[in-house]
């Protein structure tokens, strides 16, 4: 009599990802069944902003625990948790800023919050997947979502460009991705992230070229999804094209879900193997910060600017995975968090200034704005100070960390060139606040019509960023609580 495997489910471990869907269709369901009066609209960007309040309570409630469901292949633990409050803050503050945005830009529809909502599940099931398979669902669930959001705008021609360009480089980058995992599934004859790691135990290395070559596969993949070099092209296009709101949703949310998978991958079905991927993860943080920040001097444009600023971030994130160790892993969190509230309060000065259908607003056109409107300039004042990594602000500390962190595991030699760069990246966050207090204006401010919503995502992520500057030891503390389910 054959051997019959039941699968053991436990919905209670996917409560706050089915919270998301269940609101994600009720948004749906509001914008079908209501008119198109404004305020009938405005009530989906509450709908949303509830959903991810549900999602997060609920996710609080499983603090401490550590549980494998869906016969191992979904893991709830503090590194999940600690990624999904990141999604979860994340996708609330691109809600928060995108209220008055799509309205003014008229791409006010509801499936616009449905989509995030569905993003942020695919960013979830990334961060909670215990093997390959469950992983490469999460990716695709949100990419397929963000591809649809960076075309939103469907009268624009660029925003068409970028759409497509993102979905043809993506789909292509997932192929890898997928090859890979077929490799290493055809080598090991496992998905589980656990049991490759015990196959590769067992075998004592990772000779087999066949497992070697899915592994690097595996790497480009998600190389691609972390716009490390050279799997970088598509963003200056992506992120120009794109609406605002969705340039700071794609430059935080799917960048923390790749890395989430990166380090769950490495670190647990590869762990063991540190020397051979070390290498290639060497090289692309080394290539990534520096075309990051040297390209970025030369751009005129803030969004391509902000784009290769989010290249270089990645780079130093990157420092940190080389090496590999519990500060390495507990810095990248950290500094993921970090650059959640910099990068989005960014954007969000950026939505404030601009006006209807001004979206590729140039660096000059901040001149003077530091007179017209000084609260808005010293809030981008404190996050360019952050990008840069000036105390006391959160990215001086999460630099601090990574740096810390490749010093201790022996590359120095990276940790330096990890400095020079952050050196270098001063000139092109320090050249806006320059344009803003000491240039003459160039354009006219109109009187600000400024949001509720809006503001709060303002005034969230300046607190945010100088919370975590001047008082950072309670999120590392619980960032390398979150990191013990790797070892």
């Amino acid at each position: 009599m054959a051997n019959v495997s039941i699968m053991t489910f436990n919905i209670l471990s996917i409560l706050p990802i089915l919270t998301l869907a269940g609101f994600g269709m009720i948004v749906l369901l509001v914008d079908i069944l209501s008119s198109r009066k404004l305020g009938e609209k405005n009530l989906l960007a509450y709908l949303s902003l509830m959903g991810i309040i549900v999602a997060a309570i609920l996710a609080r409630n499983s603090a401490g625990t550590t549980l494998f469901s869906f016969n191992e292949s979904f893991a709830i633990d503090n590194y999940s948790l600690f990624f999904n409050f990141i999604f979860l803050l994340s996708t609330g503050l691109v809600i928060l800023i995108s209220h008055s945005y799509i309205k003014r830009e008229e791409i006010n529809h509801g499936e616009y919050y449905a989509l995030i909502l569905f993003s942020t599940i695919g960013m979830m099931l990334m961060a909670s997947g215990a093997d390959l398979l469950n992983i490469y669902i999460g990716l695709e669930v949100m990419s397929i979502s963000i591809y649809i959001l960076t075309g939103f705008k469907r009268s624009k021609l660029i925003s068409n460009e970028a759409s497509l360009k993102y979905f043809l480089l993506g789909a292509f980058a997932t192929g890898f991705l997928l090859y890979g995992i077929s490799l290493v599934y055809g080598s090991t004859g496992a998905i589980n992230l656990k049991q490759i790691a015990g196959f590769i135990a067992d075998k004592g290395s990772i000779s087999n070229p066949l497992l070697l070559m899915g592994m690097a596969l595996i790497i480009i993949g998600l190389g691609f999804k972390v716009a490390s070099v050279p799997f970088h092209a598509w963003v200056p296009d992506v992120y120009e094209g794109a609406p605002t709101t969705i340039t700071a949703f794609m430059s935080v949310g799917p960048k923390a879900a790749a890395f989430a998978a990166f380090l769950r991958i490495l670190m647990t079905a590869f762990g063991s193997t540190h020397y051979e991927w070390q290498k290639i993860i060497y090289i692309l943080a080394l290539l990534t910060m520096t075309v990051g920040n040297v390209v970025a001097i030369a751009q005129t444009n803030l969004k391509r600017m902000l784009a290769y600023s989010s290249i270089a971030h990645a780079g130093y994130l990157l420092i940190a995975l080389v090496a590999a160790n519990d500060m390495g892993v507990s810095s990248v969190l950290f500094y993921i968090l970090a650059y959640t509230f910099m990068n989005i309060g960014a954007l969000a000065v950026v939505i404030i200034v601009s006006q209807k259908g001004d979206e590729f607003i140039q660096i000059h056109d901040f001149a003077g704005l530091g007179f017209k409107h000084p609260g808005l300039a010293v809030a981008m004042s404190l996050f360019m100070l952050s990008m840069a990594g000036i105390p006391p602000t959160a990215g001086f500390v999460g630099k601090f960390y990574i740096f810390s962190a490749a010093i201790k595991s022996g590359y120095i030699g990276l940790a330096v060139i990890g400095v020079i760069n952050s050196v270098i990246s001063v000139f092109y966050y320090l050249r806006i606040m320059v344009i803003m207090y000491m240039k003459e204006p160039t354009r006219d401010f109109n009187p600000l019509t400024l949001s509720p919503l809006i503001v709060v995502a303002v005034v969230l992520s300046v607190i945010g960023t100088l919370h975590l500057g001047i008082f950072p030891s309670k999120i590392m503390e619980i960032a390398q609580q979150s990191i013990l389910i790797l070892k």
